[in-house]
């Protein structure tokens, strides 16, 4: 079970997950979750078309260490259009022509290294995405965007305080990577990827 904390001694006691971890590879465009130590699921992604870095307005996909430091979204439909954190109350199919909002849900990140951390007011987020046909390649304005399936498929695994770890270089540079290559093999979208993240 995930430690529990007590914020204040005004609030209630916060379930803060300590299982899980898990390790966005910008190489292969795949994050890797890993449970109590072990992988247990790989999910194709999108990190940032503008490339790595924490600058402010750079758009780019942060480096390091984070945590997740808020859910929103809980019970909302897939494909449920949010701005400002809020549902707007309509619903895109994937692909819907035109149309790049975050959907579906959204999981905020925080910064714990110095390098990284003005990554929570930069907005970098986990979430759904409607341009679904650009998953697997750096499609992303600095988020990591995952399919409606798979981000409803995470937010219901993981919970605030998960360890999110960004790294430039591929999976199979760490053990939990090498191991679960090793059993599946190499995801298929990892043919896409841009030859500039080597």
């Amino acid at each position: 079970m995930g430690a529990l904390i007590a914020l204040s001694s005004c609030s209630a006691p916060v379930q803060v997950d300590d299982r899980n971890e898990m390790i966005v590879s910008v190489r292969d465009q795949s994050m890797l979750l890993v449970k109590d130590g072990k992988a247990s699921k790989l999910y194709p992604i999108s990190t940032s078309k503008f490339g790595i870095g924490s600058q402010p307005g750079s758009n780019r996909t942060p480096l390091g260490r984070l945590e997740i430091a808020q859910k929103i979204g809980e019970n909302a439909r897939p494909g449920t259009v949010f701005k400002g954190r809020r549902p707007t109350g309509e619903v895109l199919r994937p692909n819907t022509p035109g149309r790049d909002p975050i959907v579906t849900r959204i999981m905020w990140l925080r910064g714990t290294e110095s390098g990284n951390a003005n990554t929570f007011r930069r907005l970098i987020y986990i979430h759904g995405t409607p341009e679904e046909k650009n998953i697997g390649r750096p499609a992303s304005y600095g988020c990591i965007r995952m399919t409606s399936d798979d981000v409803v498929d995470l937010y219901n695994r993981v919970g605030v305080g998960a360890d999110v770890k960004i790294i430039r270089g591929s999976l199979d540079r760490t053990p939990e990577g090498r191991a679960y290559y090793a059993k599946y093999g190499r995801p298929a979208h990892t043919r896409y990827l841009s030859l500039k993240y080597n």
